[in-house]
């Protein structure tokens, strides 16, 4: 396995059908206001962006005529809205395109892409290269390396108390019914590290967990291959950090949000809810450290359901 030019997970992007109601949910959830609303020339698509300390979310609907507004189409009457695709951070979108094709992966020619802000004109510009569905199993994935400075997608900015709100991107979820073939191509070909591979005996699961950038993809799938295997991959959610997540939960449900209770996670030390609204029908869960007495009243409460 050749070392990954890959640093980061980017960005995650999010189809949606109304940008305006979308972003609005999404302010809500996050507790932040958008860093980006804007559009893309001659693609048809717009959308609104959130830079967390970590990574971006970017809601991209369909605004006018063009061929990303044709497919975005295409997939929101065949899909819905949800997880569209993700997109890792390169250095060198070329030489990373270059590396994939010499090791069989026909990766797209690097193609240069822009947007422009829509209140202030401003312009972020980028280039990235698409992986192709073969490899990855069918799920969206590309390298993208900015032009632009760090600078020009700012911090979204929090509107409620930090503490409550998310602040990073923790994991990615794909679902996968073929974990070797998964493990093959995001940790031989991409050169991922592959920080853990670990089976739940009680819920029939085995979980490759990918380390990128300080964010955790994770590829779950049956401890056995199915006798019929889904012939694609898909996503399957996200996991977002937060500094207290009974803080987080109670602005959410005061907001009229649906969100479960809190509950221990699987990772020891840790608190975690799900959050059942405004997500754009993207599975999502809170996470964030616990204390000793709120995490064993959240599995004693986990215990008594």
């Amino acid at each position: 396995m050749l070392p990954s030019l890959l640093h980061a997970i980017d960005h995650v992007v999010i189809r949606v059908r109304d940008l305006d109601v979308a972003a609005q949910g999404y302010a809500r959830m996050l507790g932040r206001a958008p860093s980006w609303r804007g559009g893309h020339p001659g693609a048809g698509t717009a959308n609104a962006l959130f830079r967390l300390e970590n990574s971006y979310v970017e809601l991209l609907a369909p605004a006018s005529e063009g061929p990303l507004a044709r497919a975005l189409d295409d997939q929101l009457v065949s899909h819905g809205e949800g997880l569209a695709a993700l997109a890792f951070a390169t250095d060198d979108a070329t030489a990373l395109a270059a590396r994939l094709r010499a090791s069989g992966i026909e990766a797209s020619e690097p193609a240069d892409g822009e947007e422009r802000e829509a209140a202030s004109g401003a312009v972020r510009r980028w280039r990235s290269t698409f992986l192709p569905a073969a490899a990855t199993r069918g799920p969206i994935v590309s390298g993208i390396e900015h032009l632009s400075p760090e600078g020009a997608l700012p911090l979204a900015a929090a509107t409620e108390p930090v503490a409550a709100t998310i602040h990073a991107l923790d994991h990615v979820v794909v679902a996968s019914d073929d974990l070797e073939a998964a493990r093959r191509f995001y940790g031989d070909a991409l050169g991922l590290r592959l920080a853990l591979d670990r089976r739940f005996e009680g819920r029939g699961l085995r979980i490759l967990f990918f380390r990128v950038g300080g964010v955790t993809l994770e590829i779950a799938g049956p401890l056995e291959p199915p006798a019929a295997p889904a012939a694609a991959d898909r996503f399957a959610g996200l996991a977002y950090r937060v500094a207290d997540v009974a803080a987080a939960r109670a602005r959410l449900a005061g907001a009229g949000l649906d969100v479960s209770s809190a509950r221990a996670g699987f990772k020891p030390g840790t608190l975690v809810c799900s959050v059942r609204a405004a997500t754009a029908s993207v599975p999502t869960l809170l996470i964030g450290p616990a204390g000793p007495a709120t995490e064993a009243a959240a599995t004693d409460a986990a215990d008594r359901r």
